[in-house]
């Protein structure tokens, strides 16, 4: 299993952005059979603050599964890569008070 081109350069274009703003300093990418991983890191000998998982379909007709974990924890699933990223899209809005 790995990831497609496109694939690679969506997560790749949201990582530039986090270096851009100082958040995310270091990833790594990983294959094994049946699954790709391409986590960030905050500090270069941390534990990954995000992993972005590729899993692979689980029939021949169907599509692969994306995951995102924050640390151990799944925090989104899909079976599109730009559905799992929209939640760094995500915009803080402001209460008035």
């Amino acid at each position: 299993m790995y990831f497609t081109r496109t694939e690679l350069n969506a997560l790749l274009a949201l990582y530039s952005r986090h270096v851009a703003k100082g958040e995310w300093r270091d990833y790594a990418i990983g294959h094994e059979p049946g699954m790709a991983r391409f986590t960030v890191h905050r500090h270069t000998h941390e534990r990954p603050a995000f992993t972005f998982v590729k899993l692979a379909p689980r029939s021949a007709n169907a599509k692969p599964d994306f995951l995102l974990y924050d640390s151990d924890r799944k925090i989104r699933q899909s079976t599109s890569l730009l559905e799992v990223l929209s939640i760094f899209d995500k915009k803080v809005k402001l209460l008035s008070t």
